[in-house]
């Protein structure tokens, strides 16, 4: 039996002519431009979210030690045994020699971080945007932190506009070494940690000066800027917020190498303005 099939019909062979693919690769690299500034928001508005949360936790451990020990706070810290109470010590940069970048038993140990006995979760230590890292024998590790905790909390080395130091013996600028200390500004403008950028970050205390006359302002310290263009910032209220700085000059470009000039003249800048309103007062 022979079987016979209906025959196919000759059909023109189809194909994209080189104008409508050049068409179709200027529609996706538009949509492309369109989308990925909008996926770059929203993954920095995510980490500035979790970024919150692990201040937060932090900001509720500043709580619970100072609940524990006579309503004393923690200080901000430099390296022990300067600061027996500091909140962390050690001292970071990008030498891959020095273990303080990378060693975080460190922060799960109570005689060198005071946070230690309610925190072990090492992560929380660190902005999930910071990626600074040393290399050590050719692999890079990442920096353990990328919080600083205010100086206010401390002797205040740089508080007073004279100086380092200065205001440790002249006791101009309030300091807090209670809880029951911060009454101006009050609890909720006061704040004790922030992001720090990872160019200016050294050890556990944020530096910042007072503002006593607005064409004077310094930028001890920078604060970080990764949350397009803004920090997360908390406060001894036990909220935590996300700081949109307004100067460019607080937001210098990450290099991730430790070559940022710190301590520069920063005449009017709203932003130093703002932190020192929310750092200390004068003693009465």
């Amino acid at each position: 039996m022979k079987l016979s099939f209906p025959r196919l019909g000759r059909h023109p062979r189809t194909a994209f002519t080189l104008i409508e693919l050049l068409v179709v690769i200027a529609i996706i690299a538009i949509l492309a431009g369109m989308l990925l500034p909008a996926l770059s928001r929203a993954k920095a508005k995510g980490q500035g979210i979790k970024c919150m949360s692990n201040l937060k936790q932090l900001q509720l451990v500043w709580h619970f030690y100072a609940d524990d020990n006579g309503d004393k706070t923690t200080t901000s810290g430099y390296v022990r045994p300067v600061e027996p109470t500091a909140w962390v010590d050690g001292w970071l940069d990008f030498n891959g020699a020095n273990p303080d970048n990378t060693n975080t038993a460190a922060l799960k140990d109570p005689r060198r971080s005071k946070f230690a006995n309610y925190l072990t979760a090492v992560e929380v230590y660190k902005c999930p945007a910071d990626q600074s890292a040393v290399r050590i024998g050719g692999r890079s590790h990442p920096r353990v932190r990328s919080m600083g905790m205010s100086q206010a909390f401390g002797p205040g080395d740089w508080l007073d506009p004279a100086g380092f130091q200065a205001n440790v013996t002249s006791k101009k600028y309030r300091v807090y070494y209670k809880t029951s200390d911060i009454v101006d500004p009050g609890p909720a403008q006061c704040y004790v940690l922030l992001d720090e950028h990872p160019d200016s970050i050294n050890a556990g205390g944020f530096a910042n000066m007072m503002v006593e006359s607005p064409a004077a302002a310094r930028i001890i310290d920078f604060p970080a800027s990764y949350h397009n263009g803004a920090a997360g910032i908390s406060f001894a209220d036990g909220h935590a917020e996300i700081k949109k700085w307004l100067d460019p000059r607080t937001r210098p470009p990450v290099r991730y190498d430790g070559n940022l000039t710190l301590n520069v003249a920063s005449p009017n800048n709203r932003d130093m303005i703002w932190l020192a309103e929310r750092t200390s007062s004068r003693n009465r």
